[in-house]
C-alpha cells in the first residue's frame, strides 16, 4: 500500500484541491480567485486604519497642541514597530497556518484601532500606532505566501496585482472617511467605525477562509527550490543579489509613498484652504485611483514579460519609477489645483507599474519555504526608510516649507529607476529562468 505524500495530506486537510496531469495538487480557479477577493477585503481595512490618522493631523495639533515633529513621531510609531516585527511576522508565517495569522492580526489591530479613538494624551497615540503597526506587520507575509499557493507563475502578478489594488482602495476610504468624519462627528468617529467593521470581517472570513499546501500553484520541481535554498540562502538569511537591490528600491520607493500618505492632506488643507474632508479625498483619492488602474496594467504587462524574461516583472517596476519623477516635482511645485490633480494621478499610475511586482518580483528569486520571512524581511527594511519620511519631512518643512520637500523626493525617484535599470543590466542577478507555466 502506498502512502500519500504530506503535500497530498494537507491538501486534503485544507481548501478542495484538484488533481493536475502530473498527480500534483493544484487549487480550484473560482476558488483560488475568491482567496485573492477575501484578502482584498482584509488588506483595506489594512490600510484604512494606518491611513486615517494623517486625516485628523490638524485637527490633533490644534486640540492636543503637537508640533509637526510630534506628528511625524506619531505617524512613524507605527511604522517603526511595523517594521521591527516584519522578520518574526515572516519566520512564523513559515511556519504556522496563515489563515490564523492573517485573521488573529485583523482582529488585533481592530481592537487597538477602537483604543486610538479613547486617547487623551499624545503618548496614547504614540502607543497604540506603534501597537497597530505590531498587528498589522503579521498580515503581508502571511498573505502573499497564500497567494502565492493559490496563484502560481502564470497569475501571479495579476493576483497580487489585483490584491494590491486594496491598497490604494483602502487608503481612499481611511483618508477620506476619516476626515469627512472629523469634520462632523468628531476625529475620534472614524476610528470607531473602521476597528468594529473590522471585528466583524474578521468573524465572517473564520468560516470562509481556508489554508492552502505550501508549494501547491508550483511548476518547478522541489529539487530547484533546493538548488535555490543552497546556493543564495545561508542560516535563513536571504543573501540572493536580487532580493538585496529589490530590497533596497523597495526603502527609497516606501519613503516617498510615506511623504505623499502622510503630508499630503495637510499640504491641500494649508496651501490650498481645504477643509478636512476635501483635503483628505483629494490627498489620495486621485493617487490612489490612478494607482489601481496603474497595478493592473502592470500585472497583465508583468506576467507577460516574465514568460519570455526573467527579469520581465523588474523591467516593470523600474519603468513606473522613472516615468514617475517628473510628476512627483511638479505635485510639490504648482499653485494650480488642476494642475496638482492632474501630477498626483499621473504619478499614481506609474506608482501602480511598481507596487504591482513589488512581491512577485521577489517570489521569482526565493524558494518557496523562504517566502513569508523574505515578505517580512523586506518589509521591515522597507518600512524602517518608509518610518524616517513624516519625521524629515516633518522637520525639513519648518525651513523649506512642505511643497518644495514633496518636490525633493522625486530625486530619489529618478535614483531608484536608474539603479533598478543597471541592476537589470548586470549578467548574473540570480534570477532564475521563468519556466513554462501551465494555464
Amino acid at each position: 500500500m502506498t502512502t500519500p505524500a504530506p503535500s497530498t495530506l494537507r491538501a486534503s486537510q485544507t481548501a478542495p484541491h484538484a488533481l493536475d496531469s502530473a498527480g500534483a495538487a493544484t487549487p480550484p480557479r473560482i476558488y483560488a480567485w475568491l482567496v485573492v477577493a477575501m484578502l482584498w477585503m482584509v488588506c483595506l481595512f489594512n490600510y484604512a486604519d494606518r491611513q486615517a490618522i494623517f486625516s485628523v493631523f490638524p485637527l490633533l495639533k490644534s486640540q492636543m497642541n503637537l508640533s509637526p515633529v510630534q506628528l511625524g513621531v506619531v505617524g512613524s510609531a507605527f511604522m517603526w514597530v511595523y517594521a521591527a516585527a516584519g522578520p518574526l511576522a515572516g519566520l512564523i508565517g513559515d511556519k504556522l497556518p496563515r489563515k490564523t495569522l492573517i485573521l488573529g492580526g485583523l482582529a488585533f489591530w481592530s481592537l487597538i484601532t477602537l483604543a486610538t479613538a479613547l486617547s487623551t494624551r499624545y503618548w496614547h497615540l504614540v502607543l497604540f500606532r506603534s501597537l497597530e503597526g505590531l498587528g498589522e506587520a503579521f498580515y503581508f507575509p502571511a498573505s502573499m505566501s497564500l497567494i502565492s499557493d493559490y496563484h502560481g507563475p502564470a497569475t501571479r502578478s495579476r493576483a497580487m496585482a489585483l490584491h494590491q489594488s486594496s491598497v490604494y482602495a483602502g487608503t481612499i476610504l481611511g483618508g477620506s472617511a476619516a476626515g469627512y468624519f472629523a469634520q462632523f462627528l468628531g476625529w475620534r468617529s472614524g476610528f470607531y467605525v473602521f476597528g468594529a467593521s473590522g471585528i466583524l470581517l474578521a468573524l465572517m472570513l473564520l468560516f470562509l477562509l481556508k489554508e492552502a499546501p505550501r508549494g501547491s500553484a508550483e511548476t518547478t520541481p522541489q529539487a530547484n527550490e533546493d538548488q535555490f535554498s543552497r546556493e543564495h540562502f545561508r542560516a535563513g538569511v536571504p543573501i540572493n543579489p536580487t532580493a538585496i537591490l529589490l530590497a533596497c528600491i523597495f526603502i527609497g520607493a516606501n519613503f516617498v509613498a510615506m511623504v505623499f500618505l502622510t503630508w499630503m492632506p495637510s499640504f491641500l488643507h494649508d496651501k490650498f484652504h481645504m477643509t478636512l474632508g476635501a483635503a483628505g479625498l483629494n490627498a489620495t483619492a486621485w493617487l490612489q485611483i490612478a494607482s489601481v488602474l496603474g497595478v493592473l496594467i502592470g500585472g497583465a504587462w508583468a506576467d507577460r514579460l516574465a514568460r519570455r524574461w526573467a527579469r520581465g516583472r523588474m523591467m516593470t517596476q523600474a519603468v513606473g519609477l522613472l516615468l514617475g519623477v517628473p510628476f512627483i516635482a511638479l505635485a510639490g511645485w504648482t499653485r494650480s489645483v488642476p494642475v496638482l490633480v492632474a501630477s498626483i494621478t499621473a504619478f499614481g499610475l506609474f506608482k501602480g507599474l511598481y507596487d504591482a511586482n513589488i512581491w512577485a518580483s521577489l517570489y521569482d528569486v526565493v524558494p518557496i519555504s523562504r517566502r513569508a520571512f523574505a515578505v517580512g524581511a523586506m518589509n521591515c527594511v522597507g518600512w524602517l526608510g518608509g518610518g524616517l519620511a513624516p519625521v524629515i519631512i516633518g522637520a525639513a518643512s519648518t525651513r523649506f516649507g512642505l511643497g518644495s520637500c514633496i518636490s525633493a523626493t522625486s530625486i530619489i525617484y529618478l535614483a531608484l529607476g536608474v539603479v533598478m535599470m543597471i541592476g537589470i543590466a548586470q549578467r548574473d542577478m540570480g534570477v532564475p529562468p521563468m519556466p513554462e507555466a501551465r494555464g
